[in-house]
């Protein structure tokens, strides 16, 4: 049952290799999807192994074993084991519910602010102007869906270079790009899947800039886009949420070295691989939980009397 238990939590420091992997084998939208589906999954199922522990370790009290009913002591590993065991991991589950209130606090109120702030400029369809010394533009989510765009930024670029831009954050909007926020919730689940946001970061700026270019009909254009605006923004003090996407963000020139190469294909070989890889990371990590919660909850009832061993 520990053994099992300890896969879930060891299973997510693979995770930020196989997710560069994927990023440069998978299509862009497919590895944004996978890597950021298998974060939730690893840093879900790390959460539960935790809670395990923390329960083996308190029905190895007697207080807390009068309390289970246990009428037979719990066979788990040594107490020597498992109490320290128990204890660091509800230490490491109050790191982790500080850090994800926390942040969900703070991006709740930069969303908030975000949308007042763009709801007083004027706009036009989805395109909403904040008057700011600062150069920015993000994608904001919500109902109806925002393009904001200050006037620092405006006058940094072209009118074909404000398209291209325009394009790309419409493409944040239209791609649901900002369940972002559940690769960064997630990496505050488990210390290995920080550096996965990174990843997932990259994956939806390369994919709206893909997009971005498909629409204007111009690699170069886009891509130089995508540096001026960078350039620009780089003494911006924006407060949007760390969830809005936007062109200014991620390896600004790596995104523009793709665009001004040709684009590339994948080999079916290496995708399927990928894929297999991600998906198999994710499925050993569910059913290690599922085995050993279930041994767990087999290993109560034998110790309340009601099965046998």
């Amino acid at each position: 049952m520990t053994a099992l238990l300890l896969l879930p939590l060891m299973l997510p420091f693979a995770l930020p290799a196989l997710a560069r992997r994927a990023l440069d084998r998978l299509a862009l939208v497919a590895a944004l999807w996978a890597i950021t589906a298998c974060a939730v999954v690893l840093a879900g199922c790390s959460l539960a192994a935790l809670g395990a522990f923390v329960l083996i370790g308190l029905l190895e009290m007697p207080l807390f074993a009068a309390l289970g009913e246990l009428v037979h002591p719990l066979h788990t590993a040594s107490g020597l084991v498992v109490l320290p065991a128990a204890a660091t991991s509800v230490g490491v589950l109050a790191v982790c519910g500080w850090t994800l209130v926390r942040s969900v606090l703070h991006q709740t109120r930069a969303f908030r602010a975000a949308r007042t702030e763009a709801g007083r400029g004027p706009a036009a369809g989805d395109l909403c102007v904040v008057d700011s010394p600062h150069p920015d533009a993000y994608a904001l989510p919500g109902r109806p869906h925002r393009i904001v765009v200050t006037t620092a930024m405006l006058r940094s670029l072209d009118g074909p270079e404000r398209e291209a831009l325009f394009a790309h954050e419409r493409a944040h909007n239209e791609g649901g790009h900002h369940f972002l926020a559940a690769a960064e919730l997630a990496g505050h689940c488990h210390p290995a899947l920080r550096s996965v946001r990174a990843t997932v970061r990259l994956a939806a700026e390369r994919a709206a800039d893909e997009a971005a270019a498909a629409s204007v009909g111009d690699r170069r254009l886009t891509a130089r886009a995508i540096a001026r605006a960078a350039l620009a923004g780089q003494a911006a003090r924006s407060e949007r949420p760390g969830f809005a996407a936007a062109a200014t963000t991620g390896p600004v020139p790596q995104r523009v070295q793709a665009l001004l190469a040709a684009p590339w294909t994948a080999h079916r070989t290496g995708r399927r691989i990928a894929a297999l890889l991600l998906a198999g990371t994710t499925a050993v990590s569910c059913l290690a939980a599922v085995a050993g919660a279930a041994d767990f909850h087999h290993r109560v009832e034998v110790a309340q009397g009601d099965e046998r061993p």
